[in-house]
């Protein structure tokens, strides 16, 4: 599943703002406008991206 989908249905599920989730997993609150934009992440921004949506995950799993 593309990067974007992923961190979109995050973003629903959370109800988080899109500018909160990218200033907490890449610290830069205009991460996910660029990727919706056409932006192209590398590798290790991807997995931080990754591993921030499943540390979530797991810190709020009830």
């Amino acid at each position: 599943m593309p990067l974007l989908r992923k961190i979109e249905i995050f973003l629903k599920e959370t109800n988080m703002a899109w500018t909160r989730f990218g200033r907490l997993a890449v610290r830069d609150p205009r991460f996910v406008q660029d990727l919706r934009n056409g932006r192209e992440p590398g590798t290790t921004v991807s997995e931080r991206v990754e591993r921030f949506i499943n540390l979530w995950h797991a810190d709020h799993a009830n």
